[in-house]
C-alpha cells in the first residue's frame, strides 16, 4: 500500500466552526488542520513515471505523507471498514483511464491535526464524534491500521435456519437476530411453508422474503381488510385509492402499475440525437408526463445527508424505469422534522429538547439532508423546482400513546416529473430466454435490510441494524445509467430493452424477482455474475444488499450486442446475470461462491423458491382499530397582539423564507424550467409551484406543486387530508392548465400505524380524499405512497419517551400545461392601477386551531380549518383560466400557511413593494389575517375589477369574491386596516428581514458566515433595482442570418464526459443558431468513432465530469492530457484559426486545467469551492466586457442576468498580477455585476467571490472561450426565472451561439 499527503481538506471557516463547536463542549481545542491523505493499492515495484502521474492526478506526494498521516498522531477519518467508497470508484477509474492500469484501488482520507492539549484519548473521543459520520466514515489514530482499508474478506457462507428440527423458535430467534422484521403471521406461514418443502430456508431466502414483503415493498396496511369502531369496511385503502381512477383516469395512461403514473401530455418536440449520426433532431410528438413521489424517512432520520441522497435518487430511478425507460425532468423536495432549537436563537413555542442518541436531531437533518438531497439531483443533472418545509412538536392530548406529537422520525420527500414517448409507455411481455441484466454500479455491503428496516418504528430495530441499513449514493453512477436508457429512448420502437426496473429495497432480491413475476415467468439467476466491489460478501449479502444506482431489465438475445455497445460507449457497468424461465421457479445459483452445506445437503443454491411462495400465499392483514376524538383544548388568543403575532408567524419555519434550501440546487439545468421557487426581480422564494416546458420548440408544458397540512390532522385527520388537497390546487392554479381534470396527484400517506386512533384516522382520510373529495372535484390519484411506522421510541435511564408524528398527507399535484406562457406568480404588476382580490373558499370560516399562530403561541386548539365546497374550488379553477386567458390576473398567490397576513406580506416582498390593504369591516381581525382556510389573492387591473367580480358572481363565488386594497401608501410599508381603524402598520423591509432571519441563520451555521451576513444586509438596501437588462445591441437583429441562409450546418461537437450533465440544452442553444449539433462523449474520440478535426467547434458542457472527485473538472482534462492519442487530438484542434471552443461551468474548469494546450492561456486560472463553501445556483447580473472573444462580439457593455449553478467556481489565479495581465490582453470577457451594474466580490451577486468578479475568459485570438454561467440554459425567453414582458420567443443570450455561427460562415 502506498500513502501519499495531500493539502488542505477543510475550509479556514469550517475549521472555526468546528473548534468553536469543540470550545462549547469544553474539549481544549485551540487549534485544528484537515489534511487529505491516500491509499493506493498497487504492487510495490512502481516506476518513477507511475508515481508522477499518481501524484500529478491526487495533487498528492509520497514524501508529504509523514507529514500528513504520522506526525503527532492525527485522527484519520476514512470510509468505513469494509465499504467502498463513491469516490474511489471514480478516482479509480481515472487513474486507470489515465494509465494507471495496474493499480487496483485509491481512498481518500482526512487527517486532522489537533493541539497537544486535545491529543488525550477522552477528548480526541468527543472529537472524533465531531469529525466523522459514524453511518459511513472509521475514525484511527493508528497508522499502521490503515491497510485494513484494502481488506479483502473471506467469502461470507451460506447459513441456514433449522426449522425442521426447531420449528417456529428457531425462525423467531433468526428473525430478531438478523433485523428481517417479520410479522407473526409471516413466520407462521414461512414455517408451514418450509416443513412442506422438507428442507430448511436458507438465510439469503429468509432475508429476500422479508424485503419482498415488508411493508414498505408490499403496503399491507393500505391492503388490508378493516374493521372500524367493531364495523368491517367493505373497501381496503389501496381500492378506495384505485376508485379515484376508475371515475376519473381518463387522461392517465399509467396508474398503479408500474414505477411510476403516466399522464397524457400536450403536442411538442422530443430533442434528441440521432441514433445514427449523433445529430440533435426535433421529434414532433407528445411528451408524455411521468409523476412519482417518494420518501426516505428512516435513513434520512439515521444519516441525513446520505439518507435524503438515495431518497433522491431513488425517486428520479423510478421515473426513469417508467415504462421501457423515462426521462427525470424536474424534482422537489421536502421535509418534515421536529423542532428545530437554533443555538441562542430559541423559539417561545419549541418544548424542552427530548432526542435518541440513535437519530439525528432536526437541525443536524436540516443542515444536512437538504444537502444530500441536493447534491443528488445536482450532480445527476435534474433541477429542484419545489418543496415544502415543516417543523411540528407539541405535547399529546391524552397519555395513550406517544407523549409528543412531532417528527422525531423525519418526512424526507423525494419527487419529480419526466417525461416517455408513447411507445415506451407500457413495457413489453417477457419472453422466456429474454437475458435479465444488471445495470449500473457494483453490489456493496450497504443498504442490507434497509427495505424491512423503514418498515418498522425508529427504536423499535437494533442501532447495529440501522447502520447495516444505511445507503450511499453515487449519482454519477446514475447518470451514466440514464444515458444508456436515453440512447434507448432516442431508438422509439427500436429500443432493446423489453422491461425496465429500478433497484430500490431490498436490492436484486426484490426487483429481479418483480421483474419477471410481473411477466407471469421465473429465473435462473447466477449470483457470482453480480458485478461486486467487495468479494467477501456473503450470498445473502450479495443479494440482499442495495447498493444504489442499479436498473434490472430484460433484454432479447438478439438484441444483447446492441445494448452492449450503448453500455460501452457510456462507460456504463453492466452484466448479465440470468434468464427469464417458463417455469415459475425462482432460482439462484452461486457458482464460484462458496459451496453452502447443511447436514444431508452440499452444494445447495442459496435460493430456490416457488415464486407463489414468494409473492402469491401471504396471509392477509386485517386492520381491527377504534376510533380516538382529539382532546385538546380551545384556543386561547386572549391578549395577543397582532404585530407580534405576525412577528411570530414569520419566523415560523413552515412560513419563513426558505432561501437556504434553494439555493443549494441548480434550479435551471436541461434547460426547461419556466418556473422554480424564486420569483421576480430580487429572486425571492414565493412560487406557487413548478413549471417547466416541453422540448425546445413548444409552449406546452408541465407543472407540479405540493399541499400538506398536517398540523390540522392533530385535531381531524380527514380534514387534514381535505385542505392537502385543496392548497395543492390552489398552489398550482397558478399555471397555464386548460381544465381541472388535467390535474392528477400523488399521494403520500405517512403515519404511526398501531399508535391510538392512528388507524383509524388513515382509513378516515382516505375515504375522505378517494371516496368524497376526488370524486367532488373530478380529480384522481394515479400515483402514491406509504409509510406507516412514523413513531419513534426509545429510554434513558428508567424513562421511556416516545414521539408520533400526526396522519401526514402529502399531497403532490401534477398537470400537463397547455401554455407556460400564461402562467403567474406572486410578483405583482406595479405598472398600472391595480386592485387585490380576496378569494375565500370557506364561504366566511375562520377557524383558527392548528394553524401557525396556534403553534407559535405552543397551543393546538380543538376547530380547525377544513375544506367543505369542493364546487367552489371547481368554479374558482374555471374562473381563474378566463381571467389568464383574458389577461385580467396580473399576479396570484394562494392562502395557506400562516393566512392571509402571509399571503400579502409575501407578494409585498417578491415585489419590493407597500402595500395599503382595507379588509373592511370584521369580527376578528387575527382570526381574519391568520385563519388558514382555503383561498387566494389576485392581482387584477382595477379598470377590469367589475369584470372580474362578475366572472365569479356567474360563478357563484360573487359573496366570496370582495376587492381589499393593493399595492401604494407610503414607502417601505404594509399597512393593513378595516375601514378607519389601522389593525397594522409595519416598515415592509423589517418584516422581510424578520421572515428570512431562520434562512439567513440556518445558512450561517451551515455555510460560510460572512456570505451569510452579506446576503442578509442587503434587505436594507431599499433603493436595489433588482435584476435588469441593459443591452448594447439589437437581440431581435441576427448576425448569421446571411450564413444560415447559405443552407449549411456546419458541425458542433456537443462534447460529455461521463457525469456531464448540461448537454441537451447546449446542444438545443446551438441547434436554434443554425448549427448540426452533433453528440459527442470522450469514449467516441478515445474509440476513433469521431475526431474533433471534423468539427468546426466543439462545447464542453456542465455537470460533473467523474463526480469531480479530483477537483473541479480536473479528472476529465487530466484524462485527456494523460493519454496522448487524445492531448495532441486537443492541441492540434486549438491551434485551428477556423474552430472554436466553448466550455461552460464544468467545460469551462475542464479547459482551464488544459491552459497548457491553449495559446495565450497560460495565466487562466483552476477553480475552487465557492467562498460560501456551499453550491451555488443563482439568477446574477452579468456584464460583457470589452476582449476578443468572438462570442461576444457587438455585446461589449450589454448587462443581463444569467443562470449559475456550481459547487466549485471560484477562479484561482497563478499569480498576482494574472487577472491585470488577462485584461490588458483583452482576455476578461463576462464579468460579476451587482443590481446597479458595478463589477462585485459580494455575495451573492458574486456568487462564487472570484477575485474582481470575473465570470468568463477567452484566449487563442478570442476563438477559445471559457465561463462558469450557464447562457445556454436562458436563450428562450419562457427559461428565464424573471425577464422583462417585452422579450419575444429568444432571450439576448442566444446571440452568443448566433455569433458562433456568423464566426464559421
Amino acid at each position: 500500500m502506498l500513502i501519499l499527503g495531500g493539502g488542505p481538506a477543510v475550509s479556514r471557516f469550517r475549521v472555526e466552526k468546528l473548534v468553536a463547536e469543540a470550545t462549547a463542549r469544553a474539549l481544549g481545542l485551540d487549534d485544528l488542520k484537515a489534511h487529505f491523505f491516500y491509499l493506493v493499492d498497487m504492487p510495490d515495484d512502481l516506476l518513477p513515471g507511475e508515481i508522477q502521474v499518481l501524484q500529478s492526478l491526487l495533487d498528492a506526494t509520497v514524501a508529504d505523507a509523514d507529514r500528513v498521516v504520522a506526525s503527532v498522531e492525527p485522527l484519520l477519518v476514512l470510509p468505513r471498514w469494509g465499504t467502498r467508497s463513491p469516490w474511489s470508484t471514480k478516482a479509480t477509474e481515472i487513474a486507470r483511464r489515465c494509465g494507471l492500469e495496474r493499480l487496483s484501488r485509491v481512498e481518500r482520507g482526512i487527517a486532522w491535526h489537533c493541539s497537544e492539549s486535545a491529543s488525550a484519548s477522552s477528548v480526541s473521543d468527543q472529537l472524533g464524534d465531531l469529525i466523522h459520520d459514524p453511518m459511513t466514515e472509521s475514525v484511527t489514530r493508528d497508522k499502521t491500521s490503515l491497510d485494513r482499508i484494502f481488506h479483502v474478506a473471506a467469502t461470507g457462507a451460506l447459513e441456514f435456519v433449522d426449522v425442521i428440527s426447531g420449528g417456529l423458535s428457531a425462525l423467531q430467534e433468526a428473525n430478531q437476530r438478523q433485523g428481517f422484521a417479520l410479522s407473526p403471521e409471516e413466520c407462521d406461514y414461512l414455517v408451514a411453508q418450509f416443513q412442506q418443502l422438507g428442507r430448511n430456508p436458507t438465510d439469503t431466502e429468509l432475508m429476500m422474503f422479508a424485503q419482498v414483503n415488508s411493508e414498505h415493498c408490499r403496503h399491507k396496511i393500505f391492503n388490508a381488510r378493516w374493521s372500524i369502531d367493531g364495523v368491517d369496511q367493505p373497501l381496503s385503502l389501496f381500492e378506495m385509492i384505485r376508485s379515484t381512477h376508475e371515475r376519473h383516469g381518463e387522461k392517465t395512461l399509467v396508474a398503479y402499475r408500474d414505477n411510476a403514473a403516466v399522464i397524457k401530455g400536450y403536442p411538442a418536440s422530443w430533442f434528441l440525437p440521432h441514433p445514427a449520426t449523433g445529430e440533435y433532431i426535433q421529434l414532433a410528438e407528445p411528451l408524455h408526463l411521468v409523476a412519482k413521489v417518494e420518501t426516505h424517512n428512516h435513513p434520512t432520520g439515521i444519516s441525513p445527508f446520505p439518507g435524503a441522497a438515495t431518497g433522491s435518487g431513488g425517486e428520479i430511478r423510478d421515473e426513469g424505469a417508467t415504462g421501457r425507460g423515462g426521462k427525470p425532468k424536474a424534482g422537489i423536495t421536502g421535509f418534515s422534522v421536529s423542532d428545530l432549537r437554533l443555538p441562542d436563537w430559541n423559539m417561545p413555542w419549541e418544548l424542552e429538547p427530548q432526542h435518541p442518541q440513535h437519530l439525528a436531531t432536526p437541525l443536524q437533518i436540516m443542515l444536512a439532508g437538504p444537502i444530500g438531497a441536493a447534491s443528488f439531483n445536482n450532480e445527476f443533472g435534474r433541477p429542484n423546482i419545489g418543496g415544502y418545509f415543516r417543523t411540528l412538536e407539541v405535547l399529546a392530548d391524552s397519555n395513550k400513546g406517544a407523549p409528543r406529537r412531532g417528527y422525531h422520525k423525519p418526512i424526507m420527500l423525494a419527487g419529480g416529473l419526466g417525461n416517455i414517448r408513447g411507445v415506451h409507455v407500457d413495457k413489453k411481455p417477457i419472453e422466456p430466454g429474454a437475458l435479465i441484466v444488471v445495470l449500473g454500479g457494483p453490489a456493496m455491503l450497504i443498504g442490507l435490510g434497509g427495505g424491512a428496516a423503514s418498515s418498522v418504528d425508529s427504536g423499535a430495530s437494533d442501532e447495529a441494524l440501522d447502520f447495516a441499513s444505511v445507503q450511499r449514493g453515487n449519482a454519477e453512477m446514475q447518470r451514466r445509467c440514464q444515458e444508456v436508457i436515453d440512447r434507448c429512448i432516442a431508438l422509439g420502437a427500436q429500443s432493446p430493452i423489453v422491461s425496465l426496473h429500478d433497484v430500490g429495497a431490498g436490492g436484486l432480491s426484490n426487483a429481479l424477482p418483480e421483474l419477471v413475476h410481473d411477466a407471469g415467468l421465473g429465473a435462473v439467476f447466477n449470483l457470482r455474475a453480480i458485478p461486486s466491489d467487495e468479494p467477501g460478501l456473503s450470498p445473502m449479502q450479495l443479494w440482499c444488499n442495495e447498493a444504489q444506482e442499479r436498473y434490472v431489465l430484460a433484454v432479447a438475445p438478439s438484441e444483447i450486442e446492441n445494448f452492449k455497445a450503448l453500455c460501452e460507449r457510456e462507460r456504463c457497468l453492466f452484466a448479465i446475470v440470468g434468464s427469464a424461465s417458463s417455469k415459475e421457479q425462482l432460482r439462484v445459483s452461486d457458482a464460484g461462491g462458496v459451496a453452502g452445506y447443511e447436514e444431508g445437503r452440499v452444494g445447495v443454491d442459496p435460493v430456490d423458491l416457488p415464486m407463489a411462495t414468494l409473492f402469491g400465499n401471504t396471509p392477509q392483514m386485517k386492520r381491527d382499530v377504534t376510533r380516538c376524538l382529539a382532546k385538546y383544548p380551545p384556543l386561547d388568543l386572549s391578549g395577543v397582539d397582532l404585530k407580534e403575532a405576525l412577528d411570530r408567524v414569520l419566523r415560523l419555519p413552515a412560513v419563513a423564507d426558505k432561501t437556504f434550501l434553494i439555493t443549494i440546487g441548480d434550479r435551471s439545468v436541461g434547460g426547461q424550467i419556466v418556473r422554480d421557487q424564486m420569483v421576480g426581480p430580487w429572486q425571492v422564494p414565493v412560487a406557487d409551484a413548478g413549471i417547466t416546458v416541453a422540448g425546445f420548440d413548444a409552449n406546452t408544458g408541465e407543472a407540479i406543486a405540493i399541499g400538506e397540512r398536517t398540523p390540522v390532522a392533530l385535531v381531524n385527520a380527514p380534514a387534514s387530508g381535505r385542505m392537502a388537497v385543496a392548497e395543492a390546487i390552489t398552489n398550482i392554479a397558478c399555471a397555464g392548465i386548460s381544465e381541472l381534470s388535467d390535474v392528477h396527484f400523488s399521494a403520500n400517506w405517512m403515519t404511526a400505524a398501531g399508535e391510538p386512533g392512528a388507524d383509524a384516522d388513515l382509513f378516515d382520510t382516505v375515504r375522505a380524499v378517494a371516496t368524497e373529495l376526488c370524486p367532488a372535484l373530478g380529480v384522481s390519484i394515479p400515483v402514491g405512497k406509504d409509510s406507516m411506522s412514523m413513531s419513534t421510541r426509545w429510554k434513558e435511564g428508567m424513562t421511556e419517551h416516545g414521539v408520533s408524528s400526526p396522519l401526514s398527507l402529502v399531497v403532490t399535484a401534477f398537470a400537463s400545461v397547455a401554455d407556460v406562457r400564461r402562467s403567474i406568480t406572486p410578483q405583482l404588476d406595479l405598472t398600472c392601477d391595480t386592485t387585490l382580490v380576496l378569494i375565500d373558499l370557506a364561504r366566511g370560516a375562520q377557524r383558527l386551531g392548528a394553524s401557525a399562530l396556534a403553534q407559535v403561541y405552543g397551543q393546538v386548539g380543538n376547530v380547525v380549518a377544513d375544506f367543505e365546497h369542493p364546487e367552489d374550488l371547481r368554479a374558482f379553477f374555471e374562473v381563474t383560466r378566463k381571467l389568464l386567458a383574458e389577461g385580467l390576473l396580473l399576479a396570484y398567490h394562494d392562502r395557506s400557511d400562516g393566512g392571509l397576513a402571509i399571503t400579502l406580506a409575501e407578494m409585498a416582498f417578491a415585489s419590493r413593494c407597500s402595500l395599503d390593504i382595507d379588509l373592511g369591516p370584521v369580527v376578528d381581525p387575527l382570526a381574519t389575517l391568520f385563519t388558514e382556510e382555503v383561498g387566494a389573492v389576485l392581482q387584477v387591473p382595477r379598470d377590469g375589477l367589475t369584470q372580474v367580480l362578475e366572472h365569479f358572481k356567474e360563478a357563484g363565488l360573487g359573496q366570496w369574491a370582495r376587492a381589499i386594497g393593493g399595492p401604494g401608501g407610503a414607502i417601505d410599508t404594509v399597512r393593513i386596516s378595516t375601514g378607519s381603524q389601522v389593525l397594522l402598520e409595519a416598515r415592509r423591509s423589517q418584516l422581510h428581514r424578520t421572515w428570512s432571519e431562520l434562512s439567513s441563520r440556518m445558512q450561517g451555521l451551515r455555510d460560510h458566515p460572512a456570505c451569510a451576513a452579506e446576503e442578509y444586509e442587503r434587505l436594507n438596501d431599499l433603493s436595489d433595482p433588482g435584476l435588469s437588462v441593459s443591452l448594447t445591441f439589437d437581440p431581435a437583429c441576427n448576425p448569421a442570418t446571411r450564413a444560415i441562409l447559405g443552407g449549411i450546418r456546419p458541425r458542433m461537437a456537443i462534447l460529455r464526459e461521463q457525469g456531464v450533465n448540461g448537454q441537451i440544452e447546449m446542444a438545443a442553444a446551438f441547434e436554434r443558431a443554425g448549427f448540426a449539433a452533433i453528440d459527442v462523449t470522450m469514449s467516441d474520440l478515445a474509440g476513433d468513432r469521431h475526431d474533433l478535426r471534423d468539427f468546426n467547434g466543439f462545447a464542453a458542457c456542465g455537470g460533473f465530469s467523474f463526480g469531480d472527485v479530483l477537483g473541479a473538472g480536473q479528472g476529465w482534462a487530466k484524462s485527456i492530457l494523460f493519454q496522448e492519442k487524445l492531448r495532441e487530438m486537443f492541441e492540434q484542434f486549438f491551434q485551428r484559426e477556423d474552430a472554436f471552443a466553448l466550455g461552460v461551468c464544468n467545460g469551462c474548469q475542464m479547459m482551464a486545467a488544459l491552459k497548457d494546450l491553449i495559446p495565450g492561456a497560460e495565466h487562466w486560472p483552476n477553480f475552487a469551492t465557492n467562498r460560501s463553501g456551499q453550491f451555488e445556483s443563482r439568477v446574477v447580473m452579468v456584464e460583457v466586457l470589452q476582449s476578443g472573444s468572438m462570442l461576444f462580439a457587438d455585446m461589449a457593455g450589454s448587462r443581463f442576468p444569467v443562470a449559475v449553478a456550481h459547487g466549485e467556481g471560484r477562479a484561482v489565479f497563478p499569480g498576482p498580477d494574472s487577472v491585470q495581465m488577462l485584461r490588458d490582453a483583452d482576455q476578461t470577457s463576462l464579468g460579476f455585476v451587482d443590481n446597479y451594474g458595478y463589477p462585485t466580490d459580494r455575495y451573492p451577486f458574486n456568487p462564487n467571490g472570484t477575485d474582481q468578479g470575473i465570470a468568463g475568459l477567452c484566449a487563442a485570438n478570442g476563438r477559445v472561450t471559457i465561463m462558469m454561467p450557464h447562457p445556454e440554459r436562458n436563450f428562450r425567453t419562457v427559461t428565464n426565472s424573471w425577464h422583462p414582458g417585452d422579450w419575444g420567443e429568444h432571450g439576448p443570450w442566444l446571440r452568443l451561439f448566433q455569433n458562433a455561427r456568423e464566426f464559421v460562415s
